[in-house]
């Protein structure tokens, strides 16, 4: 490879390689490697970040600094630029010139001229960006599928870069080891890792494509019956409730991941033992809350309500809960269907402390034990119509 091809790869001027080889960062040779490309793109940034060549040339000639590494094949997911410019893809292709430039956008950089040069990878992009426009999806649709998707594969590949950061890089220089050693060594950790990581991360998102696909199709179910009124003869529905801790993302940011894990140790055997004893189960953890679900709706209120009087005792924070009745859908392990989704929307709106349920939930309630106040009707997301809701606390005489 030639240094005008280098360049040309690596988005530089032919001179700023010319630089690296007189300062002796860079071999003289007609016959430069892909590793050469990446190398000339790291110079290049940590001179726009302040770094002189000169201090550069002179950290890899005492062993301070040694970027061989970028020369293993694990790099080669590096991509280079193309020699196609967005412009020229656009007029190949017949797509959208602003939803071409959404893909350098989507995989984290900024908004692109029309005339750069498109990458290697961002190429690849293009194929399913035709396909998504020629089945008559909006541009606007396609940019946010592109967005979606970048955003979600950054948290990825930031918590990929925490984990070797915190995992290999620095527990190797602690050990005395130098950069170089250190490279030479994880790079043997991510030789194995990252096709694991590829294999899983694709297991995982055909694993979410079964369970949307679930739901839509439950959800198909669900509007057929309403239409030929079978819906309501089914009789005495289950409940699913939704528990959330009032407050959990600012306590993370606060007092940090491990207080985080320490309030949700302490409320798992709290909430799992107040929902056994009404004949319910936990269906899965949340993060920052449950789900559950209940054979009867009068069980569900009323665990509910015990669970946030024993958070309270425990001294943890506030939690808030949502339930509705309805019928649920069990596959693979996990419930499905309109009244998931609705108990979840109602768990938002609720305040900390607080149960909220629906009508059909609050004809249930235990009076002797239990009264349930109307507190008005509220537009959920994703419902159509606004859904009447009653908060539901012990009665004054069985208070305290």
């Amino acid at each position: 490879m030639s240094q005008t091809e280098v360049a040309e790869r690596a988005g530089v001027d032919p001179t700023f390689v010319q630089r690296l080889v007189d300062e002796r960062i860079l071999g003289p040779s007609d016959a430069f490697t892909d590793g050469d490309v990446r190398r000339v793109r790291l110079y290049h940034g940590l001179e726009r970040a302040g770094l002189s060549l000169p201090l550069i040339r002179d950290a890899l000639d005492s062993g301070a600094l040694s970027f061989g590494w970028l020369d293993h094949p694990l790099y080669a997911l590096i991509a280079p630029l193309s020699a196609r410019s967005f412009r020229d893809v656009a007029a190949e292709s017949g797509l959208p010139l602003e939803v071409l430039t959404v893909v350098r956008e989507a995989i984290g950089f900024a908004l692109p001229d029309p005339d750069d040069p498109m990458r290697e990878d961002e190429l690849r992009v293009v194929p399913l960006v035709r396909a998504l426009v020629g089945s008559g999806s909006p541009a606007s649709l396609v940019e946010r599928f592109l967005r979606v998707c970048g955003d979600a594969f950054r948290r990825i590949a930031e918590t990929e870069a925490d984990w070797w950061r915190t995992q290999i890089a620095l527990p190797s220089l602690d050990s005395g080891m130098t950069q170089t050693e250190m490279h030479e060594a994880a790079m043997e950790v991510g030789a194995e890792v990252t096709p694991l990581i590829q294999e899983a991360m694709l297991a995982i998102y055909h694993a979410y494509q079964e369970h949307t696909w679930t739901e839509d199709l439950i959800e198909e179910v669900e509007v057929a019956l309403d239409r030929s009124g079978l819906r309501s003869r089914i009789a005495r529905p289950p409940a699913i409730c939704f528990l959330d801790i009032t407050g959990f993302t600012r306590l993370t940011e606060e007092r940090g991941d491990e207080a985080a894990a320490d309030v949700a140790s302490r409320l798992m055997p709290l909430v799992q033992r107040s929902a056994e004893r009404r004949d319910g189960k936990v269906i899965k953890w949340l993060g920052d809350g449950v789900m559950l679900h209940f054979r009867r709706p009068e069980d569900a209120v009323t665990a509910a309500v015990e669970i946030l009087e024993t958070l309270a005792e425990a001294g943890l924070p506030p939690a808030h809960v949502g339930i509705d009745a309805g019928p649920v859908v069990f596959e693979g392990g996990d419930y499905f269907g309109r009244t998931v989704n609705l108990a979840s929307r109602i768990a938002d709106r609720a305040g900390p402390g607080q149960v909220l349920v629906t009508d059909e939930v609050a004809r249930t309630v235990d009076r002797e034990r239990l009264e349930a106040t109307e507190v008005g009707a509220f537009e959920l997301k994703g419902v159509a119509e606004p859904v009447p809701l009653h908060s539901v606390e012990r009665t004054a005489s069985r208070s305290g």
